[in-house]
């Protein structure tokens, strides 16, 4: 939960410098209540398929993770590149702009927090 909250604040920022640079409002898409509850929705499904991945294969878990969860940002990038947005949206050539690099924030933000949670088994 740690890594979506980050990931909703990265996002959320992106946001307003993204509102900055190119003065294109797309709040009636994206605004930071959808920003924040998407971010933590992907997080917490990532929990639950990290556990689900651990519990499976033990040690191998997590690295079977990270490359399921990295190949699975990959592959989302389409969703914000096929969306058709409304006729009335100005610029709609800038929206993949705003969205695309926000689908990489939650396993950023999870590649990030997840080593500072994870137990030094090799001190004593």
């Amino acid at each position: 939960m740690v890594a979506g909250i980050l990931a909703a604040i990265a996002a959320n920022i992106y946001n307003r410098i993204y509102f900055f640079a190119t003065e294109v409002d797309y709040s009636n898409i994206i605004n930071p209540f959808s920003l924040t509850g998407l971010n933590l929705m992907v997080s917490l499904i990532a929990g639950v398929l990290y556990w689900l991945l651990t519990t499976m294969f033990k040690n191998r878990g997590a690295i079977i993770f990270n490359f399921v969860y990295s190949v699975g940002s990959f592959a989302c990038v389409i969703i914000p590149i096929a969306i058709t947005l409304p006729l009335t949206t100005p610029y709609p050539e800038l929206f993949p702009g705003l969205t695309v690099p926000m689908v990489f924030f939650p396993v950023i933000a999870w590649l990030t927090i997840d080593p500072l949670f994870k137990k030094d088994v090799t001190r004593a």
